[in-house]
């Protein structure tokens, strides 16, 4: 897979920073059902009629956009209720680069999927880390078991 940051989660759940337009059929012909974007709309590397695309090719597509400086527990607890209700579905979340994803997956998996930290954490989360600003630090350490 040659999408930016991809990641395979789980057998249901992909990640991966912003898909191009021609990846989006990728991400269709792989059987995914639905996409969840966490991104902000207005950032330049944003595609303004995603919702579109992603609809033209069959899948659902929502939108929970999250600034990267201010992330919130409404956005997570929308973001779950989505994960949760749709937890059969194959789901493809993105953002910009997989970091925020990356974050909202983390706490997922534990609060909802009963996985470790260990386990919860992704390679891009892991690469992430280091270089986290305290706004980050603080979303994730709301999980029931932190790093």
């Amino acid at each position: 897979m040659t999408i930016f940051n991809f990641y395979s989660v789980t057998d249901r759940i992909a990640s991966s920073g912003q898909p191009s337009k021609e990846e989006f059929q990728v991400i269709a012909e792989g059987e995914y059902e639905l996409v969840i974007n966490l991104a902000m709309p207005n950032h330049e590397k944003s595609i303004s009629e995603e919702g579109c695309i992603v609809t033209s090719l069959g899948m659902s597509y929502i939108h929970i956009p999250v600034p990267f400086d201010s992330p919130n527990e409404d956005h997570y607890r929308e973001f779950c209720s989505y994960m949760d209700a749709l937890q059969h579905k194959k789901v493809w979340v993105h953002c910009i680069v997989n970091a925020r994803v990356s974050a909202f997956l983390f706490r997922y998996l534990q609060e909802y999927r009963g996985l470790s930290p260990a386990e919860a954490t992704t390679p891009i989360l892991e690469q992430w880390l280091p270089n986290m600003d305290e706004v980050w630090k603080g979303f994730i350490e709301r999980a029931p078991n932190q790093l």
